[in-house]
Protein backbone atom coordinates (compact mmCIF):
# COMPACT_ATOMS: atom_id res chain seq x y z
CA UNK A 1 0.00 0.00 0.00
CA UNK A 2 1.35 3.41 -0.97
CA UNK A 3 1.96 6.07 1.66
CA UNK A 4 -0.86 8.65 1.57
CA UNK A 5 -2.84 6.30 -0.68
CA UNK A 6 -6.48 6.89 -1.59
CA UNK A 7 -9.21 4.27 -1.35
CA UNK A 8 -12.19 4.86 -3.62
CA UNK A 9 -15.49 3.76 -2.03
CA UNK A 10 -18.56 3.36 -4.23
CA UNK A 11 -21.89 2.38 -2.65
CA UNK A 12 -24.17 0.57 -5.09
CA UNK A 13 -27.83 -0.33 -5.08
CA UNK A 14 -29.42 -1.54 -8.31
CA UNK A 15 -26.90 0.49 -10.29
CA UNK A 16 -25.82 -1.91 -13.05
CA UNK A 17 -26.30 0.63 -15.85
CA UNK A 18 -24.58 3.41 -13.91
CA UNK A 19 -21.68 1.13 -12.99
CA UNK A 20 -21.17 0.17 -16.62
CA UNK A 21 -21.14 3.84 -17.56
CA UNK A 22 -18.96 5.32 -14.81
CA UNK A 23 -16.86 2.61 -13.14
CA UNK A 24 -14.54 2.30 -16.18
CA UNK A 25 -13.74 6.01 -15.76
CA UNK A 26 -12.82 5.40 -12.12
CA UNK A 27 -10.57 2.47 -13.03
CA UNK A 28 -8.93 4.59 -15.73
CA UNK A 29 -8.29 7.38 -13.20
CA UNK A 30 -6.66 4.80 -10.92
CA UNK A 31 -3.89 4.44 -13.51
CA UNK A 32 -2.93 8.12 -13.13
CA UNK A 33 -0.30 8.05 -10.39
CA UNK A 34 -0.91 11.58 -9.10
CA UNK A 35 -4.45 10.60 -8.07
CA UNK A 36 -2.76 8.32 -5.50
CA UNK A 37 -5.53 5.71 -5.85
CA UNK A 38 -4.49 2.32 -4.46
CA UNK A 39 -7.84 0.50 -4.47
CA UNK A 40 -11.44 0.74 -5.62
CA UNK A 41 -14.05 -0.67 -3.23
CA UNK A 42 -17.65 -1.24 -4.29
CA UNK A 43 -20.16 -1.93 -1.53
CA UNK A 44 -23.25 -3.59 -2.95
CA UNK A 45 -26.28 -2.96 -0.77
CA UNK A 46 -28.25 -6.13 -1.61
CA UNK A 47 -28.99 -5.08 -5.19
CA UNK A 48 -31.94 -6.75 -6.87
CA UNK A 49 -30.75 -6.10 -10.43
CA UNK A 50 -27.77 -7.82 -12.04
CA UNK A 51 -25.15 -5.50 -10.51
CA UNK A 52 -23.33 -8.40 -8.90
CA UNK A 53 -22.97 -10.25 -12.20
CA UNK A 54 -21.14 -7.22 -13.57
CA UNK A 55 -19.07 -6.61 -10.45
CA UNK A 56 -17.97 -10.22 -10.01
CA UNK A 57 -16.23 -10.00 -13.39
CA UNK A 58 -14.15 -7.07 -12.11
CA UNK A 59 -12.89 -8.70 -8.91
CA UNK A 60 -9.28 -8.43 -10.04
CA UNK A 61 -9.69 -4.65 -10.39
CA UNK A 62 -12.01 -3.89 -7.49
CA UNK A 63 -12.70 -5.06 -3.95
CA UNK A 64 -16.31 -6.15 -3.66
CA UNK A 65 -18.21 -6.04 -0.38
CA UNK A 66 -21.71 -7.52 -0.41
CA UNK A 67 -24.56 -6.79 1.99
CA UNK A 68 -26.98 -9.68 2.39
CA UNK A 69 -29.74 -7.24 3.40
CA UNK A 70 -30.37 -3.71 2.20
CA UNK A 71 -28.96 -1.40 4.88
CA UNK A 72 -29.05 2.00 3.21
CA UNK A 73 -26.59 4.57 1.92
CA UNK A 74 -24.91 5.53 5.20
CA UNK A 75 -24.31 1.94 6.21
CA UNK A 76 -22.81 1.08 2.83
CA UNK A 77 -20.49 4.08 2.95
CA UNK A 78 -19.43 3.41 6.54
CA UNK A 79 -18.72 -0.23 5.70
CA UNK A 80 -16.53 0.80 2.78
CA UNK A 81 -14.57 3.36 4.77
CA UNK A 82 -14.09 0.95 7.67
CA UNK A 83 -12.66 -1.67 5.30
CA UNK A 84 -10.52 0.80 3.32
CA UNK A 85 -6.74 0.60 3.56
CA UNK A 86 -5.89 4.07 2.30
CA UNK A 87 -5.06 7.09 4.43
CA UNK A 88 -7.69 8.99 2.47
CA UNK A 89 -11.06 7.86 1.21
CA UNK A 90 -12.85 9.20 -1.83
CA UNK A 91 -16.61 8.64 -1.90
CA UNK A 92 -18.13 8.39 -5.35
CA UNK A 93 -21.76 7.62 -6.10
CA UNK A 94 -22.46 5.30 -9.01
CA UNK A 95 -23.81 8.30 -10.95
CA UNK A 96 -20.49 10.20 -10.77
CA UNK A 97 -18.01 10.18 -13.62
CA UNK A 98 -14.52 11.51 -12.71
CA UNK A 99 -11.99 13.21 -14.95
CA UNK A 100 -8.64 11.48 -15.48
CA UNK A 101 -6.77 13.58 -12.87
CA UNK A 102 -9.69 14.38 -10.56
CA UNK A 103 -7.82 13.84 -7.28
CA UNK A 104 -4.43 15.29 -8.16
CA UNK A 105 -5.14 18.73 -6.70
CA UNK A 106 -7.54 17.58 -3.97
CA UNK A 107 -4.98 15.32 -2.27
CA UNK A 108 -2.55 18.20 -1.81
CA UNK A 109 -4.84 19.98 0.63
CA UNK A 110 -4.28 17.28 3.24
CA UNK A 111 -0.79 18.57 3.88
CA UNK A 112 -2.67 20.70 6.38
CA UNK A 113 -3.65 18.36 9.20
CA UNK A 114 -6.81 20.28 10.07
CA UNK A 115 -8.39 19.49 6.69
CA UNK A 116 -11.08 16.85 7.07
CA UNK A 117 -12.48 16.77 3.56
CA UNK A 118 -12.26 18.25 0.09
CA UNK A 119 -15.47 18.43 -1.90
CA UNK A 120 -14.92 17.75 -5.59
CA UNK A 121 -16.02 20.12 -8.34
CA UNK A 122 -19.22 18.75 -9.80
CA UNK A 123 -19.77 20.37 -13.18
CA UNK A 124 -22.30 23.18 -12.79
CA UNK A 125 -22.01 23.39 -8.99
CA UNK A 126 -19.81 25.43 -6.67
CA UNK A 127 -19.13 25.23 -2.91
CA UNK A 128 -21.91 25.34 -0.31
CA UNK A 129 -22.75 27.91 2.36
CA UNK A 130 -24.90 27.23 5.42
CA UNK A 131 -27.16 29.60 7.36
CA UNK A 132 -29.39 29.53 10.40
CA UNK A 133 -32.65 31.07 9.21
CA UNK A 134 -36.03 31.20 10.93
CA UNK A 135 -34.99 28.54 13.41
CA UNK A 136 -33.71 26.03 10.87
CA UNK A 137 -30.45 25.27 9.08
CA UNK A 138 -30.62 26.01 5.37
CA UNK A 139 -27.94 26.09 2.73
CA UNK A 140 -27.07 27.76 -0.53
CA UNK A 141 -25.17 26.46 -3.50
CA UNK A 142 -22.64 29.12 -4.45
CA UNK A 143 -21.32 29.93 -7.90
CA UNK A 144 -18.37 28.01 -9.28
CA UNK A 145 -15.05 29.67 -8.47
CA UNK A 146 -11.52 29.61 -9.84
CA UNK A 147 -9.82 29.09 -6.49
CA UNK A 148 -10.26 26.59 -3.68
CA UNK A 149 -12.31 27.81 -0.73
CA UNK A 150 -14.18 26.57 2.32
CA UNK A 151 -17.49 24.74 1.94
CA UNK A 152 -20.25 24.13 4.49
CA UNK A 153 -20.17 20.44 3.69
CA UNK A 154 -18.39 17.85 1.58
CA UNK A 155 -20.75 16.10 -0.81
CA UNK A 156 -21.24 12.50 0.27
CA UNK A 157 -21.33 11.43 -3.37
CA UNK A 158 -18.14 13.12 -4.54
CA UNK A 159 -15.56 14.10 -1.94
CA UNK A 160 -12.18 13.12 -0.54
CA UNK A 161 -11.85 12.56 3.22
CA UNK A 162 -9.18 11.95 5.82
CA UNK A 163 -9.98 8.42 6.96
CA UNK A 164 -8.34 9.04 10.35
CA UNK A 165 -10.65 11.97 11.11
CA UNK A 166 -13.65 10.14 9.61
CA UNK A 167 -13.15 7.28 12.08
CA UNK A 168 -12.67 9.73 14.92
CA UNK A 169 -16.04 11.28 14.03
CA UNK A 170 -17.51 7.75 13.73
CA UNK A 171 -18.59 8.30 10.16
CA UNK A 172 -22.08 8.93 8.88
CA UNK A 173 -24.89 8.72 11.41
CA UNK A 174 -26.92 5.67 10.37
CA UNK A 175 -29.18 5.74 13.41
CA UNK A 176 -30.52 9.27 12.98
CA UNK A 177 -30.55 9.95 9.23
CA UNK A 178 -31.22 6.64 7.50
CA UNK A 179 -32.34 5.85 4.86
CA UNK A 180 -30.94 9.01 3.18
CA UNK A 181 -30.58 12.83 3.15
CA UNK A 182 -28.56 15.16 5.41
CA UNK A 183 -26.06 12.50 6.54
CA UNK A 184 -23.16 14.17 4.70
CA UNK A 185 -24.17 17.62 5.97
CA UNK A 186 -24.35 16.25 9.52
CA UNK A 187 -20.89 14.68 9.26
CA UNK A 188 -19.41 17.87 7.84
CA UNK A 189 -21.02 20.07 10.46
CA UNK A 190 -19.70 17.86 13.26
CA UNK A 191 -16.24 18.22 11.73
CA UNK A 192 -16.51 22.01 11.62
CA UNK A 193 -17.57 22.14 15.28
CA UNK A 194 -14.55 20.09 16.28
CA UNK A 195 -12.20 22.53 14.59
CA UNK A 196 -11.59 20.78 11.29
CA UNK A 197 -11.81 22.38 7.84
CA UNK A 198 -13.74 21.44 4.71
CA UNK A 199 -12.65 22.75 1.33
CA UNK A 200 -13.96 22.83 -2.23
CA UNK A 201 -11.44 22.28 -5.03
CA UNK A 202 -12.29 23.71 -8.49
CA UNK A 203 -9.72 21.59 -10.34
CA UNK A 204 -11.12 18.28 -9.03
CA UNK A 205 -13.53 17.76 -11.92
CA UNK A 206 -16.36 15.24 -11.87
CA UNK A 207 -19.78 15.04 -13.49
CA UNK A 208 -22.64 14.06 -11.18
CA UNK A 209 -26.01 13.02 -12.58
CA UNK A 210 -27.99 13.91 -9.47
CA UNK A 211 -30.97 11.83 -8.37
CA UNK A 212 -30.10 8.90 -10.60
CA UNK A 213 -30.59 6.51 -7.66
CA UNK A 214 -32.76 8.30 -5.09
CA UNK A 215 -35.64 9.30 -7.32
CA UNK A 216 -39.32 8.75 -8.02
CA UNK A 217 -38.56 5.57 -9.92
CA UNK A 218 -37.41 3.89 -6.73
CA UNK A 219 -39.21 5.86 -4.00
CA UNK A 220 -42.53 7.64 -3.55
CA UNK A 221 -42.05 11.41 -3.94
CA UNK A 222 -44.09 12.17 -0.82
CA UNK A 223 -41.92 9.77 1.16
CA UNK A 224 -38.71 11.41 -0.10
CA UNK A 225 -40.04 14.90 0.75
CA UNK A 226 -41.04 13.80 4.26
CA UNK A 227 -37.65 12.20 4.94
CA UNK A 228 -35.85 15.31 3.71
CA UNK A 229 -37.89 17.55 6.03
CA UNK A 230 -37.67 15.11 8.93
CA UNK A 231 -33.89 14.95 8.67
CA UNK A 232 -33.62 18.73 8.47
CA UNK A 233 -35.50 18.82 11.77
CA UNK A 234 -33.41 16.05 13.32
CA UNK A 235 -30.24 17.85 12.23
CA UNK A 236 -31.23 20.83 14.38
CA UNK A 237 -32.23 18.69 17.35
CA UNK A 238 -28.93 16.84 17.20
CA UNK A 239 -26.43 19.53 16.26
CA UNK A 240 -27.58 23.01 17.28
CA UNK A 241 -26.28 23.17 20.83
CA UNK A 242 -26.32 26.96 21.19
CA UNK A 243 -29.05 27.85 23.72
CA UNK A 244 -29.84 31.05 21.86
CA UNK A 245 -30.21 29.41 18.45
CA UNK A 246 -32.10 26.43 19.82
CA UNK A 247 -34.60 28.70 21.55
CA UNK A 248 -35.15 30.44 18.22
CA UNK A 249 -35.72 27.04 16.68
CA UNK A 250 -38.39 26.10 19.21
CA UNK A 251 -40.27 29.35 18.68
CA UNK A 252 -40.12 29.05 14.92
CA UNK A 253 -41.09 25.39 15.02
CA UNK A 254 -44.32 26.35 16.76
CA UNK A 255 -44.93 29.09 14.20
CA UNK A 256 -44.36 26.66 11.35
CA UNK A 257 -46.81 24.14 12.79
CA UNK A 258 -49.48 26.81 13.32
CA UNK A 259 -49.02 28.16 9.81
CA UNK A 260 -48.70 24.75 8.16
CA UNK A 261 -50.56 22.11 10.25
CA UNK A 262 -49.45 19.43 7.80
CA UNK A 263 -45.93 19.87 9.17
CA UNK A 264 -47.09 17.90 12.20
CA UNK A 265 -46.53 14.80 10.08
CA UNK A 266 -42.84 15.72 9.82
CA UNK A 267 -42.62 16.35 13.57
CA UNK A 268 -44.29 13.01 14.26
CA UNK A 269 -41.72 11.20 12.14
CA UNK A 270 -38.86 13.07 13.84
CA UNK A 271 -40.19 12.25 17.31
CA UNK A 272 -39.77 8.56 16.54
CA UNK A 273 -36.02 9.24 16.54
CA UNK A 274 -36.10 11.78 19.36
CA UNK A 275 -34.25 9.62 21.89
CA UNK A 276 -31.36 8.70 19.61
CA UNK A 277 -31.02 12.27 18.33
CA UNK A 278 -30.98 13.72 21.85
CA UNK A 279 -28.40 11.16 22.94
CA UNK A 280 -26.24 12.26 20.02
CA UNK A 281 -26.89 15.86 21.01
CA UNK A 282 -25.24 15.24 24.38
CA UNK A 283 -22.18 13.93 22.57
CA UNK A 284 -22.07 17.07 20.43
CA UNK A 285 -22.22 19.27 23.52
CA UNK A 286 -19.26 17.46 25.05
CA UNK A 287 -17.05 17.16 21.99
CA UNK A 288 -17.66 20.41 20.10
CA UNK A 289 -14.88 22.98 20.30
CA UNK A 290 -16.48 25.73 18.18
CA UNK A 291 -19.90 27.31 18.65
CA UNK A 292 -22.73 27.11 16.14
CA UNK A 293 -22.55 30.87 15.71
CA UNK A 294 -18.85 30.69 14.87
CA UNK A 295 -19.44 28.04 12.19
CA UNK A 296 -22.26 29.99 10.52
CA UNK A 297 -20.22 33.19 10.63
CA UNK A 298 -17.72 31.58 8.25
CA UNK A 299 -20.42 31.46 5.57
CA UNK A 300 -22.06 34.84 5.88
CA UNK A 301 -22.91 36.00 2.37
CA UNK A 302 -22.22 39.66 1.82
Amino acid sequence: MKINAVSIVIPNWNGRKLLEKNLPQVLEAKKYSKNMISEVIVVDDASEDDSLDYLEKLKGEIRLIKHKKNRGFSSSVNMGVNQARGEYVCLLNTDVSPSANFLEHAVRHFKKESVFAVSLHEKGYGPAAGRFKDGFVVFDGLEEKNDSCISFWANGGSALYSRKIWLKLKGMDEKVFSPFYWEDIDLSYRAWKRGYIILWEPRAHVVHEHESVINEKHFNKRFMDLIKERNQLLFVWKNITSDSLFNKHKKNLIKRILKHPGYLRVVHLALKKRDVSLKSRETEKKESKISDEAVFSKFEIE
